[in-house]
């Protein structure tokens, strides 16, 4: 058996069943190796693409998503996407093809260093040589991408070690997945100085990030929620893992957060944080001037607790998986009966709700992005998963829908990608097949990964893609609105085409472009009750604002509401 064959046999010990690739010449043995088993192989359109798929895979369920791609410039066509799950912490492996370990440093066609490129980008790189056991080599990187701080492995293998003969010894995988086990609790002593701040605040408020997104840790906030009812805001990440049925779940802070959220933060005398990256866009006034909020933050990797500790002096914090905290916390609560008193900043939350809804302008003669996800978000069950691409179109989608389960809402945050949606959605889907997937665009995030309207259709896989069509970029175009009074500079793509008649000829069997208003309503019906993959385009008003908005270096008190959502 060489050590390709190996490769292959570990992914099915692993119980891997798919992966997303790209063939190539240095990754031959691989794909013949991986052709002969029953694990499916998804081609897609370029690298970039099947490690997104890869990562839309491991966002929308709980294995790890694999993307196996050859040398060169398919390995670095990769980079975006590694990068990406990198900064949203998803665990993810990447194989890649290289050239003979005796060619390489010797300007071999296609050959580049791929450890030096990917270092910083992955949460580990592996240069496989003939010393290493494949087995090995594959059994641990899947569980150690699954480990603390999830994240991607890419693994570099060398055309002549595929093909060298190795030994395969059929090691049991839970020994690789003991290995990265931990036992981060929280002490008696811990829960009790965390409920002791917890009763002595007035107004708290919980910070929910993607550090929770798994059903495990859904559970166990909404129990936590349900017992005591404390208003919670969420990141980008972290939507879906809240029930945002609830009048505490206030939705999403930051940059582009709803009214209520970023009113709240002003507000809160304690900032409760867990698995949150504390990333500029959403709270880099927390523990500033301007909020007087004392904090506690949990997260699990050391070093971003750390940094906090030191930059925000937290009242209390505590490095551990957030899932396991939150338990902890509730058994404590329940055998010593922790109660709050906190009914005057619950009434005065459900105030905030009320008075700053979401609104757009509802007069407006071309149809709004806002109105397309006001009117979605009535389809919207505990059965969909949403993905998009990056742009006006995303926080919107953010904004309006509400998602009723974790792992449901699939979206680039750290690193924002364009050309997100689409690969992502076809991970999805595989996924979660029993789910109604629906990848939301718009037109320059689509162009980035187009071609995977020919995978789709190609595959006749069910996906929904719905294009949000304003001609341009339109988040940069209102950076230029504020910035540059209105010099769209490089932003303006004006077309004729026709994207539905573009999806029809790749095999979508439902497509539709809709222009006006008169037309959304039963163009969205018509295309949620469509089978097979299907496509709808809504030409959008190109000059449309998105509100809310606190721009870059301002605090959540310089929040714009725009003139739809002023204060009443």
């Amino acid at each position: 058996m060489n050590n390709a064959e190996i490769l292959a046999k570990s992914l099915l010990d692993l119980g891997v069943d798919r992966i997303f690739g790209f063939s190539g010449a240095t990754i031959l043995p691989v794909f013949h190796a991986i052709g002969s088993t029953p694990i499916k192989i998804t081609v897609s359109s370029n690298e970039q693409s099947s490690a997104f798929a890869a990562g839309g895979y491991s966002r929308a369920g709980d294995k790890v998503g694999i993307a196996v791609v050859t040398s060169g410039p398919a390995i670095t066509n990769t980079l975006t996407a590694v990068a990406d799950a990198h900064a949203d912490s998803i665990p993810m492996l990447v194989f890649a093809g290289q050239v003979a370990q005796t060619k390489m440093d010797t300007d071999e066609f296609q050959h580049i260093n791929v450890k030096s490129v990917f270092e910083d980008a992955a949460k580990k790189v592996i240069l496989v040589n003939e010393m290493h056991k494949i087995e090995e080599v594959v059994k641990d990187a899947y569980f150690y991408a699954k480990s603390g701080k999830p994240g991607p492995v890419v693994i570099d293998f060398p055309y002549d070690i595929q093909k060298t003969e190795g030994e395969y010894q059929g090691i049991a995988s839970e020994k690789f997945a003991h290995k990265y086990d931990e036992e981060h609790h929280l002490g008696k002593n811990q829960c009790r100085q965390f409920f002791e701040l917890l009763k002595s605040a007035k107004k708290p408020l919980l910070y929910v990030g993607g550090g929770l997104n798994s059903q495990a840790a859904s559970d166990q906030i909404r129990a936590f929620n349900r017992r005591f009812a404390v208003p919670s805001i969420n990141s980008l990440m972290g939507k879906g893992i809240l029930d945002e049925t609830q009048f505490w779940s206030v939705g999403m802070l930051g940059m582009f957060g709803v009214p209520a959220a970023n009113k709240a933060i002003q507000e809160t005398d304690l900032f409760v944080a867990f698995g949150i990256r504390w990333d500029d866009r959403v709270n880099q006034k927390v523990g500033e001037s301007g909020l007087d909020a004392d904090i506690a933050y949990f997260d699990i990797n050391p070093e971003k607790v750390q940094e906090v500790r030191f930059t925000r002096e937290p009242k209390f914090s505590f490095i551990g998986d957030a899932e396991r905290v939150i338990e902890d916390l509730l058994d404590y609560a329940v055998k010593h009966d922790i109660q709050l008193d906190i009914a005057p900043w619950q009434e005065h939350i459900k105030g905030l709700k009320q008075q700053y809804p979401l609104n757009y302008n509802r007069r407006a003669k071309a149809i709004q992005q806002a109105e397309v996800m006001d009117r979605l978000a009535h389809f919207i069950t505990d059965e969909t998963k949403v993905t998009t691409g990056v742009g006006n179109h995303q926080m919107l989608a953010a904004q309006y829908l509400t998602m009723f389960k974790p792992k449901s809402f699939l979206t680039a945050g750290g690193f924002g990608p364009m050309g997100f949606s689409l690969p992502s959605a076809i991970g999805a889907y595989y996924a979660a097949p029993q789910s109604t997937v629906i990848g939301i665009d718009g037109d320059g995030s689509l162009l980035m990964n187009l071609g995977e309207l020919f995978t789709i259709g190609r595959n006749q896989i069910p996906i929904k893609v719905l294009l949000l069509n304003n001609h341009g970029d339109g988040m940069v175009r209102n950076i230029q609105d504020f910035l540059y009074a209105g010099d769209y500079v490089g932003t303006l793509k004006h077309s004729t085409v026709n994207y539905a008649n573009v999806a029809k000829e790749l095999g979508f069997s439902f497509q539709q472009r809709i222009t006006e208003r008169d037309e959304l309503k039963a163009g969205l019906a018509e295309f949620m009750a469509a089978t097979g993959p299907a496509f709808l385009e809504v030409v959008c008003d190109e000059d449309e604002i998105l509100y809310p908005r606190i721009h870059a270096g301002s605090g959540y008190q310089d929040m714009i509401l725009g003139p739809y959502m002023e204060d009443v």
